[in-house]
Formats: C-alpha cells, sequence, structure tokens
C-alpha cells in the first residue's frame, strides 16, 4: 500500500480557550487532487499552518512523506510547494524575471524556468511584463512560483479567491492537470465547492475543527442516502396518499416530491400513486450534490451524525 504524502493524527490545535482544530486526522493520497472543504472558522488555515510547520500542534502529530515533520522539517518542507491566496509578484518584471528572482532564492537550476512556464501555459506569455498580466495569468504565475523547487506536494488555500469565471477557469482547469503533467500532489483548501467538485480526487469535509468525512466522490454517494423524485399531475394530493402510507415525503415544488426510501420500492410507490388516479410522469433515484452533502455535514444540528439528502428545491 502506498504511503500517503500527508498524514494528520489526532492532531489538536487551540488558541486560548478556543479549539481551532480537535482531534483531526487526514490521509492525502499520492498524485490526487485532494479538496479540503469547510466553511470560514472550520479551521482550515490553521490545519494548513501545521502542516507547514509554521505552527505545531497541541497534541497529535504531523506525517510527511511517511515521516515525522518535527524532526525532519527543514528536509521535508523541500519538497513542498504553496501558495497561499494572491502571489507576491513584481509588476515591473516579467513573468520570466519574476521566477528569476525566485529561482535565486531557491538556488535552483535554470532549466526550471522553462519547466515550470510550461506547466502552467505561460510561456507565450513569459517574457511579458506582469501588469499587464490578467488575474488568472497572475495566479498562473504563483503556480510556477510554488512549483519552481520541483515539489512532490502543492499546498493551495483559496486559490482561486478574487478571480473572475475566467481565472476561476484557468486555475481550475491547471489544478486539474497538474498530477498527469507534473507528478505533484495537490492539497487545495476552498470554500467554493462548486469548484472543488470540479477538480478533486479526493475530498475532506471539515466543520468547527472536525473532520465529518474523507474519501473519494464515490464514497461520499454511497454513504449519502439518495431519495426517490416523482413529478405528478395534482402534487397536493399525491402528497395526502403518500403521508397516509406512512412514507416520510416532502414538496421539492409545485408538481414534483422528493420521497425517502424506506419498505417500499419505487414501484411500490408508483403502483400506489396511479391506483390513488394521480398521473406520474417522471420518477427517478437522485443523489445528494457535494454541495447538499456538504451543507448536511457541517449544519450545527447535524454535526457527527450520517449526511442525509438535503430536501427542497
Amino acid at each position: 500500500m502506498t504511503t500517503p504524502l500527508v498524514q494528520v493524527e489526532e492532531v489538536w490545535k487551540s488558541y486560548g480557550s478556543t479549539a481551532a482544530v480537535r482531534g483531526l486526522s487526514l490521509s492525502v493520497p499520492e498524485q490526487s487532487v485532494y479538496g479540503f472543504l469547510g466553511p470560514n472558522g472550520a479551521g482550515k488555515s490553521t490545519t494548513i499552518r501545521m502542516i507547514l510547520g509554521l505552527q505545531r500542534p497541541d497534541r497529535g502529530r504531523i506525517l510527511l512523506f511517511g515521516q515525522p515533520l518535527e524532526p525532519h522539517r527543514t528536509a521535508l518542507l523541500a519538497r513542498i510547494g504553496s501558495l497561499v491566496e494572491t502571489p507576491s509578484l513584481y509588476g515591473h518584471l516579467t513573468g520570466r524575471e519574476n521566477l528569476e528572482v525566485h529561482r535565486r532564492l531557491l538556488n535552483g537550476p535554470r532549466q526550471a524556468i522553462a519547466r515550470v512556464l510550461g506547466a502552467v501555459d505561460l510561456t507565450a506569455a513569459a517574457d511579458r511584463v506582469v501588469r499587464g498580466y490578467s488575474s488568472g495569468m497572475k495566479q498562473r504565475l504563483g503556480l510556477a512560483q510554488a512549483l519552481l523547487g520541483d515539489p512532490e506536494l502543492l499546498l493551495l488555500d483559496e486559490p482561486t479567491n478574487g478571480l473572475d469565471p475566467a481565472g476561476i477557469q484557468e486555475v481550475r482547469t491547471l489544478i486539474q492537470d497538474l498530477p498527469k503533467r507534473s507528478g505533484v500532489t495537490v492539497f487545495v483548501s476552498s470554500h467554493l465547492l462548486a469548484e472543488v467538485e470540479q477538480v478533486a480526487t479526493h475530498f475532506a469535509i471539515l466543520s468547527a475543527g472536525q473532520s465529518r468525512f474523507e474519501g473519494t466522490a464515490e464514497d461520499l454517494r454511497q454513504r449519502s442516502k439518495p431519495w426517490l423524485e416523482t413529478e405528478v399531475d395534482d402534487c397536493e394530493r399525491a402528497l395526502a396518499v403518500l403521508v397516509r402510507a406512512g412514507i416520510d415525503v416532502q414538496p421539492a415544488d409545485s408538481r414534483r416530491l422528493r420521497i425517502r426510501l424506506g419498505t417500499c420500492e419505487p414501484a411500490d410507490i408508483n403502483a400506489m400513486l396511479v391506483q390513488s388516479g394521480i398521473a406520474v410522469s417522471h420518477l427517478a433515484m437522485k443523489y445528494p450534490t457535494l454541495e447538499e452533502a456538504f451543507l448536511e455535514l457541517t449544519a450545527p444540528s447535524h454535526a457527527g451524525r450520517e449526511p442525509v439528502p438535503a430536501y427542497g428545491a
């Protein structure tokens, strides 16, 4: 079995009397795009700071590349690249010159600049002054800086913050392709659920400093309970029929019902409605989206409980 690149084991971190991270455990597989999700104040930034060695956990331990962080901090962090929100760039220099400044700080090889420019699709714009770059191009240049040291792990904290739709698309495509193009594992922290859903191979959902879920999108679908959605010609009467039969049902809109499946199969529900003179025009199984599952998992009233479908349009 391949050793995870990042292992967070029962980590706790408090600021005064406030616990920011509480017994958190994570496992980041190699060459994955790992989406680290949670609302503001969930403990995402604190966790990233501890992984980067900027803060120490109060309890628990962090392993990078299979080794404890503290005894090998300098050597392990040299294998990581990071970008926290907006990159630090010199607007009066070209993209290539910005990278040359960073390369000298790292004492890296000169050929690394051409490599990272190609990795982020900026070769053609490399000799343009950065102040003329779009927001998406600047963010990609920041990613190129993070890749200069040829890292095995790339940590990105809210990488699409402040970008317009075109910039978000640019960065999203790049993140999705990086494991294949550069062999790097990407750990991306975000609250933009729809964006992460499109690029991540694995997810962790954080709430109040605790992990509510960790796994693949398929794991989340299997864990989340599906519902049956049916479209009828008389929603009010169909609702009354199903409620009388003891079925857990709620209206989605004026023509559709969402039904939690229990002892009744979809065919039984269809027959029940038709026998009551109700025309059924649509019947299908539905699974919660990542956003619906996220909202269920992070809701205070559902903390620590199994996720359930989020009803409503």
